[in-house]
């Protein structure tokens, strides 16, 4: 779960032939023209790839013995394009093309929400359950102990499997209300509280972010359609620890420049992920990721950052995926998030009155991969890996 920080003309041509017609480089010629017997006329298109503004000089030859004509020049103006950069115009033609379909899309609108699930009273709650507010980011490092270590990797795979369940379950017509109650029943039944619930206040058990939502999207009774992209957040807090992930899917069948965002964003997160290791530098992550989604025309969203996690939810370091200059290197035995979010358009936001649901201001799908790392002498492990 993310913190919120922030035509040609005819032409004469010399010919020792009678009459003439040239097929392969024009539109075809009348049938039945009879032409006069001492020129040639054909017709030259633009697809010739001649250099631009080159003269072309032709002589006309008299076979009944009339003055030929005097030289004349012509030039013939055509812009030369070789099969690559024809096929990246027709795709890139292809690409806004779907783009636009993308956003003709209905904008989001919120759904009803229902009450708030319970928790049974023998699970272990955290902290920050029946407290008015949003807590504080925490400004120590989670840093763990083989013991520590051990709990996290459990709080992360069960995290991971809830992440995967839930995917199972996307399909046109489901409403993220029913994703929200079955991920809600397998958290509880495997003896964990689920970590967005009560959280500031956020009513429900995960996070479910469509389309243009950029995150902690509150799940209601809006029914998915088919072409939606939708993100599930899931955390769990088990034995004392919180394992975080997240995942963007697809809904039916998906446009490809949605699919594309999608797989991007993902590549976005392993590249970040890629780069760290003890003694590393935070600021490392920024700059690949922001990398990565330049090439393709992405925006990194900066408003929502990755964040230290363990026995507490959200605490220092702040992750940023754009380019920055921020201090700090990765210690061993450290864990955080890496979730990138991107868009197809801005990175302006609107945020709805739920104080959570989080769009983009242009109505621009966005989507987003999270992973929970632990930091090793000579990588990192992902302890949420799917």
């Amino acid at each position: 779960m993310p913190s919120l920080f922030s035509p040609a003309a005819p032409v004469r041509l010399q010919s020792k032939a009678n009459l003439c017609n040239v097929h392969a480089l024009s539109a075809p010629l009348p049938h039945n023209k009879i032409f006069p017997k001492d020129e040639r006329v054909c017709t030259l298109s633009s697809k010739l790839s001649l250099l631009a503004g080159s003269p072309f000089t032709y002589f006309p030859i008299s076979t009944t013995g009339r003055k030929p004509c005097p030289q004349r020049k012509l030039v013939i103006v055509s812009k030369k394009v070789n099969g690559l950069q024809e096929a990246m115009r027709i795709k890139r033609e292809r690409e806004l093309q779907s783009a636009k379909k993308v956003r003709r899309r209905p904008p989001l609108r919120r759904g009803r929400v229902s009450p708030r699930l319970t928790v049974p009273d023998h699970i272990p709650k955290p902290p920050y359950i029946g407290l008015p507010a949003l807590p504080e980011l925490a400004s120590e490092y989670q840093i763990h102990d083989s013991e520590g270590i051990a709990r996290m990797r459990a709080a992360c795979e069960l995290a991971s499997r809830v992440l995967d369940y839930a995917g199972t379950l996307i399909r046109p017509s489901v409403t993220t209300d029913e994703i929200d109650k079955a991920v809600h029943q397998m958290i509880i039944e495997a003896g964990a509280y689920p970590s967005p619930l009560g959280y500031g206040r956020f009513p429900k058990s995960v996070c479910t972010s469509v389309n243009e939502c950029m995150c902690h999207g509150i799940p209601d009774s809006r029914q998915l359609q088919d072409g939606d992209i939708i993100n599930i957040d899931v955390t769990v807090y088990l034995n004392g620890y919180h394992g975080d992930t997240s995942k963007t899917f697809f809904c039916g069948n998906v446009s490809e420049p949605l699919k594309q965002l999608v797989k991007v964003t993902e590549e976005c997160m392993e590249r970040g992920i890629a780069v760290c290791k003890d003694g590393a530098s935070f600021k490392k992550i920024g700059k690949k990721i922001s990398e990565h989604a330049e090439k393709y025309g992405y925006s990194v969203v900066e408003r929502f950052v990755g964040h230290g996690v363990g026995t507490i939810f959200h605490s220092q370091p702040i992750i940023y995926h754009h380019r920055n200059e921020e201090t700090g290197c990765m210690i061993e035995g450290q864990t955080f998030t890496i979730e990138p979010i991107l868009s197809m358009g801005s990175i302006e936001y609107v945020t709805w009155p739920d104080n959570w649901t989080t769009l983009t201001a242009d109505g621009s799908p966005a989507a987003q991969f999270e992973h929970t790392i632990l930091i090793t002498r000579t990588g990192a492990e992902i302890l949420t890996k799917h």
